[in-house]
């Protein structure tokens, strides 16, 4: 294709409709069909990204390849498509502002006045085309956050409609994806919520062309033709989207209701390939069909709220699968375990993981149960703060100092094993200021990282300020507790393990970033494994 068409998702009626989870299936069929398809996410909040967000504001933050502290709906699409996205594929209302303000003061716009339109919709539209603008794809959805009707859409509204100027009608297409909600007392689905939600887009000059209706319940097709005749569009164009066991069927689902072929159709594309979902099909089969389950534990301090930690819970989803077996979590609050209650906390587990967070609550519970883990010899993955959680424990209760701890912890600490990169020392900014995205990492010939990666040399997803302090290096693997990754460029631990455990790895890096529906993240995958094994052999002592 010559040109990159552009397909637009937009909410209504109600927020968290799963516009990031519609906007990767239709990706996902697309790619099927042989095209090449990015998805990019515009947030209409001011922050310049969700980096200094607290995740029961906003869920997790996640982190792509080249360092960008992005909104969790990038995540869906790297799991869907399986291809990496970047800083272009996430942009929010504060970074469209900054670099206009920051153009303004240099002079760029000539001593005109600077205003939403054009200037602000100028800068959005150019974020809009330049991933269509590299070449690289024929297809670049772009979903709106937010709702139709909230103030802060409205400059992204605007730019939408004059894309479909600047592109043409056959390079542009509008997908609203609203609800359709079943009131019991009536016994009916309500379409007016839709119907207002519609009216709402034409106020601001753009006519869906495609309706995707969260719903209970099937909609008949009286209740297709009154949203077809109210709304202006096609009564085939009128798609139902139910509940799903899980959000790996939407694009099943999708297909059923034929997305993609009216998106080929409204776009005039030739719709000659059928879809190849093969891989996927196989993928939901061992997901729906296991034949073993492990509970795993999570202690972690955002524990109220799931979506914190939103691509662990994807990682063993897609782990769990390739074992065919069922991985169920239990969330424990890292505040609530103590030396007392640690064993009947975490003694059920098959396996548990320690995750990731900021700052000092919780983190006394977080040693806590590794200590148990060490002991009992259970399974146990420690995730960025999780591993760091492992060296504290170890130099406290192995090492016999007393006092260790991370200087983000304790600054007085006479043993800072966990510490502040010298380049850190002198950031004052939050925002942006991490080790973040790719890093290199060598692992040791031998280790169980190297067994489980099959190769010694990788690249995984950072974000922390502390790291392990090298000073500590040969006391701890005196003692047993193994770095067996290195970043080859800084020579900082990246990897630890324990000697004469079954699985015992911590990570400094975040693996589950990298994990997606067809290629699970090895780590992940052992895990269960080693969760599986842990559970057989308690059952043989029984």
């Amino acid at each position: 294709m010559a040109t990159a068409k552009y397909i637009f998702v937009t909410g209504g009626v109600t927020s968290s409709l799963g516009k990031g989870i519609i906007s990767a299936s239709l990706g996902k069929l697309l790619q099927a069909r042989g095209f090449k398809v990015t998805i990019q996410k515009f947030d209409p909040y001011i922050n310049i990204d969700p980096g200094t967000l607290n995740p029961y504001e906003h869920g997790e933050c996640y982190v792509t390849d080249d360092g960008a502290e992005t909104d969790l709906d990038l995540g869906h699409y790297e799991r869907f498509l399986n291809t990496p996205t970047s800083q272009a594929n996430n942009v929010t209302t504060g970074r469209i502002y900054n670099n206009v303000i920051t153009k303004e003061r240099k002079g760029e716009y000539l001593g005109k006045t600077v205003q939403v339109v054009p200037h602000i919709t100028d800068e959005i539209k150019r974020n809009i085309f330049q991933l269509g603008e590299s070449g690289e794809y024929d297809f670049v959805i772009t979903e709106i956050g937010g709702c139709v009707g909230d103030i802060e859409s409205l400059p992204f509204i605007e730019a939408v409609r004059q894309v479909k100027w600047d592109v043409g009608v056959n390079n542009f297409l509008v997908i609203h994806l609203t609800l359709i909600p079943y009131l019991s007392a009536a016994k009916e689905l309500k379409t007016k919520p839709t119907q207002h939600s519609v009216k709402q887009l034409l106020e601001a000059g753009i006519q869906p062309d495609i309706l995707v209706c969260r719903s209970e319940r099937h909609l008949p097709p009286e209740i297709r033709k009154k949203l077809a005749l109210f709304c202006n569009v096609h009564i085939n164009s009128v798609i139902e989207a139910l509940d799903a066991d899980t959000i790996y069927d939407v694009p099943i689902l999708m297909r059923k209701e034929k997305l993609a072929e009216r998106v080929l159709a409204k776009l005039k594309i030739p719709n000659k390939n059928e879809p190849n979902l093969e891989q996927w099909k196989v993928f939901l089969g061992k997901l729906k069909n296991p034949t073993d389950e492990v509970k795993i534990g999570l202690v972690g301090k955002y524990v109220e709220l799931p979506d914190a930690y939103k691509s662990i819970v994807e990682a063993f989803t897609h782990a769990g699968a390739v074992n065919e077996c069922k991985v169920n979590i239990e969330w424990i609050s890292s505040e609530t375990v103590t030396p007392e209650n640690c064993a009947s906390i975490l003694g059920k587990f098959d396996g548990v993981l320690v995750a990731p967070g900021f700052g000092e609550r919780g983190v006394e519970g977080k040693i806590e149960a590794v200590k148990f883990l060490r002991e009992s010899k259970t399974p146990f993955f420690g995730i960025c703060l999780g591993m760091q959680c492992a060296v504290i424990e170890f130099a406290r209760n192995v090492l016999k100092l007393k006092d260790a701890s991370s200087t983000e912890l304790n600054e007085k600490t006479k043993n800072p094993v966990i510490d502040l990169m010298e380049e850190q020392k002198k950031v004052t900014d939050k925002g942006g200021t991490m080790r973040l995205g790719a890093y290199p990492c060598d692992l040791k010939k031998g280790s169980k990282a190297s067994s489980v990666y099959g190769k010694v040399k990788i690249s995984e997803r950072h974000r922390h300020r502390y790291e392990f302090n090298n000073k500590y290096l040969e006391q701890m693997e005196k003692a047993g507790l193994m770095a067996t990754g290195i970043n080859p460029d800084t020579g900082l631990v990246e990897v630890v393990e324990l000697k004469d455990h079954p699985w015992f790895i911590g990570t400094q890096y975040h693996p589950e970033l990298k994990s997606t529906v067809l290629n699970p993240h090895p780590l992940f995958v052992k895990f269960v494994e080693a969760a599986q094994n842990h559970k057989k052999e308690n059952n043989s002592k029984r």
